[in-house]
């Protein structure tokens, strides 16, 4: 239909036909006026998307009803929605988009589906699907993906951070995985990352090791749980503990969990990896543990004698080196023992992940060098084993108490004995270098 200015006079002039046809504006190319066989009048406009040619198909959306937007005010929004088609953003208005747009569950779905279970491994995966089931999408689930916003994801991430601030920035990283996955895909546009500008909680790295006199006691605690048995740990407060028994209050505690508890120690190992042990994997004669997948992949573990003595006085029952109730399949976890094990050693905080850092503390301690140890702990990372660099700090001790020395006797100051094992240099007064 020929183009000419839509006004209130024009628009209540139009005629009704046995088709819808749309009247053109002719101020704004591709703002109309479309009306039905019924006399409906609705405002539209019309472009070719993503700055497309003749080629690409035109796309149409209705503003409103002419009863609800004047010619004036659906003119402006008209232009409004052109001028965004032109700098590439999604139109606001397109409600046929909308309808089509993928929700964040659908997202989650097909995120999990071919993302996460493809590419990482079973128990990493159960971790994800459980922050996307307990808290994305219980609060943003029903959204719209390219609806939802910084403010929605910075919400849900402070209200985690209440009570686990930790699992709050693991939360807004895995969101923040996902949207760059679905911009990949074209889901949603490229910038559209809600997760991106998110301020994560600090996160206070821990150091927990076994000092000499916890070592001694865990030592007598786990020969004495093999023998004659621990003390039960009995609430008194729990109404329960009156059923029992008030004599005979002590148990052994499992071979197999006390010779594991040893190896986490005596390898560094992580406890997955000593509780997924196959006998097939273990090489006395090399005295090494090949293990076919860790956290970081293959990974050889080169056994010391006291880690060897304990795997010859474990006794062969299944495939796995530590036995559980079943055999055949790999225990699932050391949290009954331990529990008992920590309580009546005395160890306070001590996680069995703990055990791990306190081997390489010892390393550090004792010199070996952090290349050394990171080898021996399967990092990959450099950086990972750089957190034991202030444990391995003797020769950097003994530089730093000569350098003092030396400046100590200039000033007239009384210098202090040497370090043990620094050897004076002749002809060097105590205190010089």
């Amino acid at each position: 239909m020929a183009t000419r200015k839509l006004t209130k006079r024009v628009i209540d002039a139009l005629p009704v036909r046995d088709t819808v046809y749309v009247a053109y504006d002719d101020s704004l190319a591709g703002f109309g006026c479309r009306v039905t066989p019924k006399g409906a009048r609705s405002w539209i406009v019309e472009f070719r998307p993503h700055g497309g040619g003749r080629r690409v198909a035109k796309k149409r959306i209705t503003l409103g009803s002419v009863f609800v937007l004047t010619p004036d005010q659906a003119r402006q929004t008209a232009a409004e929605v052109l001028a965004k088609v032109r700098i590439g953003h999604d139109v606001p208005h397109d409600r046929a988009g909308r309808r089509s747009a993928p929700t964040l569950a659908d997202l989650v779905e097909r995120f999990i589906r071919e993302e996460i279970r493809p590419t990482r491994k079973p128990r990493t995966s159960a971790l994800y699907e459980m922050y996307f089931r307990v808290h994305v999408l219980p609060a943003l689930g029903a959204r719209r993906a390219r609806e939802v916003t910084l403010a929605d994801v910075a919400k849900l991430h402070r209200k985690i951070g209440v009570t686990a601030p930790v699992t709050a920035n693991r939360v807004a990283t895995l969101i923040a995985a996902l949207f760059s996955w679905a911009a990949r895909l074209g889901q949603v546009p490229e910038d559209c990352n809600p997760a991106r500008g998110i301020t994560r909680f600090r996160e206070k790295g821990r150091e927990r090791f076994l000092s000499d006199e916890e070592l001694a006691r865990l030592g007598d605690i786990l020969r004495q749980a093999e023998t004659t048995g621990l003390p039960w740990v009995v609430d008194e407060s729990n109404p329960k503990a009156k059923h029992v028994p008030k004599t005979n209050r002590r148990t052994k505690v499992s071979p197999f969990a006390t010779a594991a508890i040893r190896l986490l120690l005596l390898t560094g190992c992580r406890l997955r990896e000593i509780l997924n042990l196959r006998w097939e994997e273990f090489d006395r004669e090399r005295g090494m543990l090949f293990l076919p997948d860790s956290k970081t992949g293959r990974k050889p573990i080169v056994l010391s004698g006291g880690a060897l003595a304990v795997l010859e006085r474990i006794p062969r029952v299944g495939d796995y080196v530590v036995s559980g109730r079943d055999p055949d399949r790999a225990r699932r976890d050391l949290k009954r023992p331990w529990e008992v094990i920590r309580t009546c050693a005395d160890l306070g905080d001590i996680r069995l992940h703990d055990l791990r850092h306190s081997f390489a503390a010892t390393g550090a301690a004792s010199n070996l060098g952090l290349p050394i140890i990171g080898k021996l702990l399967g990092h990959k990372r450099a950086e990972t084993t750089s957190r034991y660099a202030h444990i391995a700090a003797g020769p950097l001790k003994i530089a730093a108490d000569a350098i003092a020395s030396q400046l100590a006797a200039k000033m007239g100051e009384d210098a202090p004995p040497p370090p043990a094992g620094q050897v004076i240099r002749p002809g060097f007064k105590r205190g010089s270098i």
